[in-house]
């Protein structure tokens, strides 16, 4: 059965995805940016260890995936609209690549909100037949999740409902790859289209057998 994809749910981006946008950039000059993805020309500062904990409960680390492509995504489970289609993007892609290229990456969603996003609701969320087969999901304390968000330069801020007493999280909304050894590849902006995103997987892929 066909993954749902909502791509009739999911607004403009945001002020503050441009501000990221433009603070990713300012990294280097000669950064290229092409419809689906942005690519940089230099060597582009984003990723960097992280240690957090996976919905089994296991501690874990970005050498835990070394050998895999990863793609992650920083977000939310209470989020809805951003993260779910952004994971279904994921999916979309990955559905057409071969079973050999899909066993070579290691797609992961890493929350910035440990205070809903326990091991045990990780667990529930990235079981969704909607994500990736096999997405992994990444929980911690506030303080291992800052600093993974920051290798990554990840923006989110809790946004209040004063009038529920609930909260929201704004965020920035990139699906990043990176290679076997972590180090960053490119970088998918929202709303990019799965062909183009497979597309780039499959010649990376191509361009680097082992």
């Amino acid at each position: 059965m066909p993954r749902p994809l909502l791509w009739l749910l999911i607004a403009a981006p945001t002020v503050l995805l441009i501000a990221f946008f433009t603070q990713f950039l300012m990294e280097d000059d000669s950064q290229q940016v092409r419809r689906g993805a942005v690519r940089t020309s230099g060597e582009a500062q984003i990723g960097g260890p992280f240690e957090l904990i996976d919905q089994t409960g296991t501690p874990v680390t970005h050498e835990t995936y070394s050998g895999k492509l990863m793609l992650i995504y920083f977000g939310y489970t209470y989020c809805p609209d951003a993260c779910p289609f952004s994971l279904q993007i994921m999916a979309a892609a990955m559905d057409q690549l071969s079973a050999d290229e899909r066993a070579r990456i290691q797609p992961i969603l890493i929350s910035f909100d440990p205070e809903r996003d326990t091991v045990e609701q990780m667990a529930r969320y990235v079981s969704s037949p909607a994500f990736p087969d096999g997405l992994v999901g990444l929980t911690g304390t506030e303080e291992q999740i800052a600093a993974a968000a920051r290798a990554y330069r990840v923006v989110y801020q809790r946004a209040e409902d004063a009038g529920s007493g609930d909260y929201l999280m704004d965020h920035s909304s990139f699906i990043y790859l990176m290679d076997g050894d972590g180090v960053f590849v490119d970088v998918f902006r929202p709303g990019a289209d799965p062909v183009e995103v497979a597309t780039r997987l499959q010649d990376f892929l191509e361009e680097n057998p082992g």
